[in-house]
């Protein structure tokens, strides 16, 4: 294995069991949401939790606009961009794309989760909302760092999907 497979294999591998270990202790330190009666509260809960996992995006976007203002790249067809700005463009492409797939599975899991547990959305998104940040500031720093909260992301976001097929083709 070459050096920079190993320091992303290390850190994709920090980030998962930080990840983990994470959701796990968030899961059982916040309290269960109340006042949850169906399916369509569990829904509005999901799309309510689900606006902290859209924030490092917004955050993103605002800053990439006003990065594109204040210099030569104000006009996006010069291809004047800095590598920063290179950067954080294509970090807000993927957090977009982790985004979807995470509004969609922590809603399926609304959905399927006993009301005791529903605070692992919650525990999920804080944990994403880091995530998103670790990647970005990892990638700002170096690409190959970009890994612990890229592994963070994919993972969470893989692990709420096998969760929801589980129950719907095993656990039915």
């Amino acid at each position: 294995m070459k050096r920079e497979q190993k320091i992303v294999a290390i850190g994709a591998a920090s980030g998962v069991a930080s990840m983990a270990l994470s959701v796990w202790l968030l899961g059982t330190v916040l309290p269960a949401p109340s006042g949850i009666e169906g399916t369509a509260d569990r829904i509005g809960f999901a799309l309510r939790v689900n606006v902290v996992a859209l924030l490092p995006f917004f955050v993103m976007l605002i800053s990439i606009a006003n990065s594109r203002f204040l210099s030569e790249a104000i006009d996006p067809t010069l291809e004047a961009e800095t590598l920063a700005q290179q950067i954080d463009g294509r970090v807000a492409d993927n957090t977009l794309q982790q985004n979807f797939v995470f509004a969609i599975a922590s809603l399926a899991l609304s959905t399927l989760l006993d009301a005791a547990y529903l605070q692992t959305i919650w525990a999920c998104a804080i944990v994403f909302f880091v995530a998103r940040l670790v990647f970005w500031a990892g990638y700002r720093m170096h690409p190959l760092l970009r890994a612990p909260g890229m592994a963070a992301t994919a993972y969470l976001n893989l692990g709420m999907i096998l969760y929801v097929l589980y129950r719907i083709f095993v656990a039915a």
